[in-house]
């Protein structure tokens, strides 16, 4: 028995050799291509899920990296945008605050009879209050400046209104279509006479118009310089409207202002008129007797 053990383990040994021998020489001679060719076949469809589920997560994670390039960009062109629209309006108002000096300076170069103090509206007033004005404005120019109650105040587009009280850096300027402003004007062309008055609505009344004169519509009105209390030919604005009536000594035209008080930004002190007392150089209003002043 025990000599028969040690020549089984040989036999053994020549049997997996004569095995490896047969395989290698099966895979050369492509005796095992059937099985690998079933082996693929079998397995195809799990490589080509495999490989898509590979490909979509790349693609995933391109498309997400894509996104949010995309995101950051849009931000800074959004930036990019919001600051472009900041320094065009800007670009808007420095333009329009230039047109306007530069009105101004015309309006200056054409009337050289008068020195101005340019000044920039700071403030305005709607309402009463210790002044009785309804309709003022606050410039930032004062007895510092060389400023006076009573100067006019102007822009280049006629007649704003005078000063009423001066700071040492700030003054008061009573608008023309205050209820209590009363200029002395006549009609441009034919220098027909009366008193333009503000009311309590912002409008302009031009009355005193003797019955026998004729005014029409779209006749330009200026200050008169009766009185003393404004310069001569100062714009005030454009008949609008005529109203007469027989049994009255005068008629009553409504006045459209050249002025656009609700937008004032920058207007002209004349600083070289020296205006006598308001107050005692206007006509009296209608009704009222000359000897009455």
């Amino acid at each position: 028995m025990m000599r028969d053990r040690p020549r089984t383990q040989w036999l053994s040994y020549v049997l997996v050799l004569l095995l490896l021998t047969a395989g290698l020489v099966s895979a050369q001679l492509g005796y095992l291509q059937p099985v690998r060719d079933a082996a693929r076949t079998l397995f195809a469809p799990l490589q080509i899920i495999m490989s898509n589920i590979t490909i979509g997560v790349g693609r995933s994670a391109i498309s997400l990296r894509d996104v949010q390039a995309l995101r950051q960009r849009a931000e800074e062109l959004r930036a990019e945008v919001n600051r472009l629209s900041v320094e065009n309006a800007r670009m808007v108002e420095l333009e329009q605050e230039n047109r306007r000096l530069r009105q101004l300076l015309n309006y200056t170069r054409n009337n050289p009879q008068y020195d101005y103090r340019t000044a920039a509206v700071v403030g305005q007033k709607i309402g009463d209050d210790t002044s009785n004005l309804l309709f003022a404005i606050f410039v930032d120019v004062g007895a510092r400046d060389g400023v006076a109650p009573g100067m006019p105040v102007v822009t280049d587009r006629g007649l704003v209104g005078r000063v009423t009280r001066v700071g040492p850096n700030v003054a008061e300027v009573i608008l023309l279509i205050d209820p209590s402003s009363v200029v002395n004007a006549r009609i441009l062309n034919s220098r027909v006479t009366g008193v333009v008055r503000g009311s309590v609505d912002a409008t302009l009344v031009m009355d005193r118009i003797p019955q026998g004169e004729t005014v029409s519509p779209g006749d330009i009105v200026v200050t008169s310089g009766f009185g003393g209390t404004y310069p001569d030919k100062l714009v005030i604005g454009q008949v609008t409207e005529v109203s007469q009536r027989d049994a009255e000594m005068f008629q009553t035209a409504r006045i459209r202002p050249t002025v656009d008080f609700g937008r004032l930004e920058t207007v002209l002190v004349i600083t070289t008129f020296a205006p006598v007392d308001p107050e005692s150089s206007l006509l009296p209003p209608p009704g009222e007797e000359m000897t009455n002043q």
